[in-house]
């Protein structure tokens, strides 16, 4: 049976509606695709012409370039304070004054024990006298024994008396002998008492001189010229000098002439030298800049948690003294200029056109996978994987270090404004050198390279940038590079002019992009 003629319209409406839904919906999956191959808009940068200054980056502290640590070598408490905190002294004048009692006391008793000493030597010198006088007189009695002998031998000889007075005379004689040898032992002794008096005469004088230093020293005086800019004791405190030195005052001997101890990096210090220039700034007058002088490179390595540091020291004047000792100074050292030059922004030696990756002898890095934000980890560790070509062992010790250093740079944001950065330098400089542990030589000198891009450390050899052609299509240009302040980097030699116009990005929606700014920093 044939279907109703008033059906046939409602079936033709509904086919015609299907009809216009699949070309809507082809329409729209036209434009998704047609308009996601379209080709991107770049973002440009132009070549210019102007200064390229290379600068190393640091923190220290600002101190006098002569300051006296004024302490005290006894004990004992403080009577009198004559000086408070920024008081001008000159040298030799009173500072402080310990309780003298007590050593006045030990004065007067080192000169009683002098003047006994002296006496007993007196005594001593009285009784060797006495033995000496005894000496002559046994000389004597020997000299007539001796005669007497003679006389009584010469007499028996001639029969006029016996052999017995002879003998007798003999006895006599050897008593007297024995006699001198007896009272010159006496003397001698009576000498060594002498000197030994001697020496406990000279023995109390030392010891008045070191009583009279000890009292001499409660006198505290300033050693220099200058100004007290700490005080640690008050009146009444008690002072103990048992095992060290206690410091009672700061003095700076010239705060019109200040220095920066600066902290720089084993990677940087190759490019400090005497007399470079430097900028500096600190939070008390923020916006100010103050310059200064490299005065001196300490050659004494200072190793913290696996970094190694370099003191640096830069000297700066002070006229008017507005800057004071232990402020924060963020220093930069000029360590190279180029005036007037062809330079390039370092976003642009960054930049690669969609699916071209680095090869392993162009020192400008590949661009970092992924739009910026989570995936810039993984980015980070995927470019070390290609470019170094980290075997599974390499790949594994890389990824507990990144997992380390994470947890570390996490609990940076705990940290006061002013030590983040070179507490974060510091960490960043650990990091390097554990990866840089685990590589073999050529991985070295590319991560080397891939270290000093990323952070405009060093000048770079060579590199590339793209330019568009007549239709609009990236074209690589090779480039010889030289000093780079981090931001843009001077070119030596290329196919490029002043004003040529280079690609440092893409704008397409769904196109990776690379920031203004280039590649994000790597964190190691």
């Amino acid at each position: 049976m044939a279907p109703p003629s008033s059906s046939r319209p409602r079936r033709y409406a509904l086919l015609l509606t299907g009809l216009v839904v699949v070309a809507g919906a082809a329409f729209g999956l036209w434009n998704v695709i047609g308009g996601s191959a379209s080709a991107p808009d770049f973002r440009f940068a132009t070549v210019e012409r102007g200064n390229v200054v290379s600068v190393v980056s640091a923190s220290g502290t600002l101190n006098a370039v002569t300051t006296v640590l004024v302490g005290s070598q006894i004990s004992g408490q403080i009577k009198e304070l004559l000086v408070d905190f920024n008081a001008q002294v000159k040298k030799g004048q009173l500072l402080a004054r310990i309780d003298p009692e007590t050593y006045e006391i030990r004065v007067r008793q080192a000169e009683a024990d002098l003047e006994a000493a002296r006496t007993a030597q007196v005594q001593k010198q009285s009784d060797a006298a006495a033995q000496r006088s005894q000496a002559l007189r046994a000389k004597i009695s020997y000299d007539d024994a001796k005669q007497d002998l003679d006389r009584k031998q010469s007499l028996v000889e001639k029969g006029f008396i016996s052999g017995a007075e002879a003998d007798k005379a003999r006895f006599v004689e050897r008593g007297a002998a024995e006699a001198i040898r007896t009272s010159e032992a006496q003397v001698k002794s009576a000498e060594a008492q002498i000197a030994n008096a001697a020496a406990v005469v000279r023995q109390r004088e030392a010891s008045l001189a070191a009583a009279r230093n000890d009292l001499a020293k409660t006198a505290i005086s300033a050693p220099v010229d200058g100004i007290v800019i700490s005080r640690q004791v008050d009146a009444g405190q008690t002072v103990a000098a048992s095992l060290n030195t206690p410091t009672l005052f700061t003095i700076a001997r010239d705060l019109a002439e200040m220095q920066v101890e600066v902290a720089i990096d084993e990677s940087d210090i190759g490019k400090i030298r005497e007399r470079q220039r430097a900028t500096f700034t600190v939070d008390a007058f923020a916006g100010r800049s103050f310059d200064g002088r490299v005065r001196q490179i300490r050659k004494s390595a200072q190793t913290v948690q696996s970094v190694v540091t370099y003191t640096v020291v830069v000297e700066t004047p002070n006229p008017s003294l507005l800057l004071v000792p232990g402020m924060t100074a963020n220093v930069r050292i000029i360590a190279d200029t180029r005036e007037g030059v062809l330079k390039v922004p370092n976003a642009a030696l960054r930049w690669r056109p969609l699916g071209m990756t680095a090869a392993r002898d162009d020192p400008a890095p590949a661009a970092v996978r992924g739009a910026s934000g989570g995936g810039d980890a993984q980015a980070r560790r995927q470019r070390l994987v290609d470019e170094l070509k980290l075997d599974s062992g390499q790949q594994a010790r890389l990824d507990e270090i990144l997992a380390e250093s994470r947890g570390k740079f996490a609990e940076l944001r705990d940290v006061p404004e002013a030590d983040r950065r070179t507490r974060g330098e510091r960490l960043r400089a650990e990091v390097r050198q554990k990866i840089g542990a685990m590589l073999d030589g050529d991985q070295k000198t590319r991560y080397a390279q891939i270290v000093a891009e990323e952070t405009g450390r060093v000048a770079v050899g060579s590199g590339r940038v793209f330019v568009p052609d007549s239709a609009g299509k990236p074209v690589e240009v090779r480039l010889r590079l030289g000093l780079t302040d981090g931001n843009a980097t001077e070119i030596v030699s290329g196919d490029v002019a002043e004003g040529t116009r280079v690609i440092v990005g893409t704008v397409a929606a769904g196109a990776p992009q690379s920031p203004a700014g280039g590649a994000p920093r790597l964190p190691f």
